[in-house]
């Protein structure tokens, strides 16, 4: 049963006449809706829902709706800048911005080897650039420095996919949500972080009676319509689904013939959860036991179940345990591969998926273990490399890269698209770090990080350049080209195309490492990487996908038109030579040997795991009394570098503030409306107070988006910069803090 398709002129914003209509995809969040953009005098002014999409059949959320905006800023970079001997950016010319670059590169490369440079990108860039980033670090710059946003963002799906199942992809697709009799988020927000598929959800349940579960330490909206609402404490996700699971087993509601034909681990898992019994879990999380228990009876008795996940489990205490133990509920009932069924990790930015498919962020292209010799001869052979020359051994992760920069060992800091020096955690730590290495920024605007740079690089926009993005549900659909960037600027692609060129990269025959020149040329050698692999599409090409309305791979010869769900013959890649990873110990995060892969017996099974609670490593106490949260608005997207140049947008929210029980207001004598400063054992923000009872007493939480270099209201002031033992994602919702009442005046505060 398809869901609801909005009316042939829902979802158009345009601004003035038009010129012509071209099609794309949304930029912002993972659901990747079909777009057409509006141009006029090749000049983007306006966006629409594409109704034809699958996807979204023509809806778009506020941030995509308003997305155009950031095309036409008045503050667009236009020449790239130099900081000269005075410590001042100056604008340059592009020969002399890439010489610098160039020269800087090999002068670290000579003295310090290709240890000494790490690149760390976005979540909102596109297949082919990603794929350029991934070869030119590995088989040029011959590092694995290289990570992107995506590690704060999703990092965690994707190793709670590798742990289960072998190889990242999830299983479910966003069909299945019209389809299923019972949908479980966790940790999701789902009115503000996804709207359009918030929508969708609603639709189904109107049309079908669709029962919703929220478990969420927030009550938020898509709380409060939830026919059913989990409010744990926070770190304590793994204790929750522990308990779910123990329910499941104890009251039969689980396919044990499913168990036996295609799991390993039922035992360590069923052992585990025999300790959660709902009384235990009550005191452990604060959930009543009558809740857990009807929502294991929903969960268990319900012949289709879907569950979402989100940053609330993926940035939060034993994140990849707690995913992994979703897959796990999943697997023990039989419901995955199967129509209305399966766990959906989701992705969080629009191309993340896209990121990981092709290497971006730590493995090698195709989901291809570096580990093991026959994936890294693949790769070589298809690159014409020799593979003596190949960076092998742990991927660093950004928090790691961190740390080496502190050590002297980075030296050269390369961020493209993206604003760690207001995402990342304990932010005050890392603005000091980034100002100890030679910082390049590539960007479209003058950003917080770039105000740090030694060069800064501008670049087109989406609209201003074509590709691919994969979404939340390994959809790939194609950006047409728009319009031409302003002032010339050349596309991410084209920057790193010549970066490599000047370099002199060169593959053992000699010619250039990157021969393509066009992002459907790059499309067509990821294609011949990307066969006999997951993620597979081979059977892609930019004229096909946009003709089909955009295509799910694995797209082959077997499947020439895509394939809505994975691991529907109920095999799943856990070969030793197959697997993406030979995965991780769940508690020390210690990589695991070939030979202790092996003598899992997965073959071709799924893994299950028996994991058990971990307190968060901060606690509330007499000093720092309050649960510290952070997460995002419905008006912003990442820090703003977007969303905060559209007007509405901006307008709808264009500060940060921390949510406040009104109980602990009262106690504190603070008031709707006052400054409040709220501290951590890290830094503090100053910030509006806004007493609502979607946080929990003893919590508070603060939007992420903002952290101007001049304003005191960067939630990542207070945040942790520790994470997840297994998927490196930092611990953005464990932490604590204290709540003042501020008594300076106003904006003095913040200056």
């Amino acid at each position: 049963m398809a869901w609801e398709t909005p009316r042939e002129d829902m979802s158009v914003y345009t601004q003035g006449e038009i010129d012509k209509w071209v099609y794309s995809t949304c930029g912002i969040c993972s659901n990747g809706c079909g777009c057409y953009i509006a141009v006029k005098d090749n000049r983007i002014v306006g966006i629409k829902g594409n109704v034809r999409y699958p996807v979204n059949r023509g809806r778009l959320g506020p941030k995509g709706e308003n997305q155009w905006w950031a095309n036409n800023s008045l503050d667009r970079l236009t020449r790239p800048l130099i900081r000269n001997r005075s410590g001042t950016l100056v604008p340059a010319s592009w020969d002399d911005a890439l010489s610098l670059l160039v020269d800087k590169t090999r002068e670290l490369l000579s003295a310090h080897g290709p240890d000494s440079i790490a690149v760390y990108h976005s979540g909102q860039l596109y297949l082919e650039e990603y794929y350029t980033i991934s070869k030119i670090t590995r088989a040029g710059l011959r590092t694995h420095h290289v990570d992107a946003n995506t590690r704060l963002c999703t990092a965690t799906a994707e190793w709670s996919l590798i742990q289960s199942f072998g190889a990242d992809g999830p299983p479910a697709c966003l069909d299945d949500l019209d389809i299923t009799d019972v949908i479980v988020f966790i940790g999701r927000n789902s009115n503000e972080t996804n709207t359009v598929l918030w929508e969708r959800v609603l639709d189904a349940r109107r049309k079908r009676g669709t029962k919703l579960i929220e478990i969420d330490p927030r009550l938020d909206i898509s709380q409060k319509m939830a026919d059913l609402s989990l409010r744990p404490r926070s770190g304590t996700n793994v204790a929750v689904l522990n308990g779910l699971i123990h329910l499941l087993i104890a009251n039969g509601w689980i396919d044990r013939d499913y168990i036996r034909r295609c799991t390993v681990g039922y035992e360590q898992l069923e052992q585990t959860a025999a300790r959660y019994t709902p009384d235990v879990v009550e005191r452990i999380t604060g959930v009543p036991e009558r809740d857990l228990r009807t929502c294991a009876e929903w969960i268990g008795t319900s012949k289709t179940t879907v569950t979402v996940l989100l940053q609330g489990v993926y940035q939060s205490m034993d994140a990849t345990a707690a995913a992994s133990l979703v897959n796990s509920m999943h697997l023990i009932m039989g419901k995955i591969g199967k129509p209305g069924s399966g766990p959906f990790q989701h992705a969080g930015q629009p191309s993340s998926m896209s990121n990981r498919e092709v290497g971006g962020a730590g493995f090698y292209p195709g989901y291809r273990n570096d580990e093991n010799p026959k994936h890294l001869q693949e790769i070589a052979d298809l690159w014409n490399v020799d593979v003596e020359t190949l960076p092998v051994g742990p991927q660093t992760h950004v928090m790691e890269m961190l740390r080496l920069i502190e050590e002297g060992r980075i030296q050269l800091f390369w961020v493209i698209a993206t604003n760690p020096a207001v995402s990342l955690p304990n932010r005050r730590r890392v603005i000091e770090l980034l100002k100890r290495v030679f910082l390049v920024v590539q960007d479209p605007f003058f950003n917080e990080t770039a105000e740090l740079a030694d060069l800064v690089l501008p670049v087109a926009l989406w609209g201003e350049k074509e590709g691919t993005m994969t979404n939340l549900e390994r959809r790939v659909n194609v950006l047409r080209k728009a319009v031409d960037p302003p002032f010339g600027l050349p596309s991410d692609l084209e920057l790193l195309i010549e970066f490599s060129r000047r370099m002199g990269f060169r593959d053992r025959s000699g010619r250039p490492l990157i021969a393509y020149r066009t992002p459907e040329e790059a499309f067509h050698e990821w294609r011949l990487v990307s066969k006999g692999r997951p993620c597979d599409m081979s059977g892609m090409t930019y004229e096909k996908i946009e003709r089909l309305g955009g295509i799910q791979w694995p797209c082959n010869e077997q499947s020439p038109e895509g394939k809505k769900r994975l691991y529907t013959d109920n095999v799943f890649p856990t070969g030793v030579d197959e697997a993406e990873s030979y995965g991780r110990d769940m508690q020390t995060g210690r990589a695991r040997t070939r030979e202790e892969f092996a003598a899992i017996g997965a073959n071709g099974r799924a893994i299950l795991y028996g994991i058990d609670w971990s307190p968060p490593l901060e606690w509330p106490d007499r000093d720092y009394p309050f649960w510290l949260n952070t997460g995002r608005n419905v008006f912003h997207w990442h820090t703003r570098t977007k969303t905060g140049r559209a007007p509405l947008l901006q307008m709808s929210a264009p500060n940060g503030y921390a949510e406040i029980h009104p109980d602990d207001a009262a106690r504190l004598q603070i008031r709707t409306g006052d400054w409040v400063r709220v501290s951590s054992r890290r830094g503090e923000a100053i910030v509006r107070a806004r007493l609502t009872d979607s946080v929990l007493p003893g919590m508070v939480f603060l939007p992420f988006h903002y952290g101007s270099l001049l304003e005191q209201e960067a939630a990542n002031e207070l945040t942790l910069d520790t994470w997840d033992q297994v998927s490196k994602q930092p611990h953005f919702k464990n932490g604590v803090c204290k709540v003042e009442k501020w008594l300076g005046n106003e904006r003095d505060a913040h200056v």
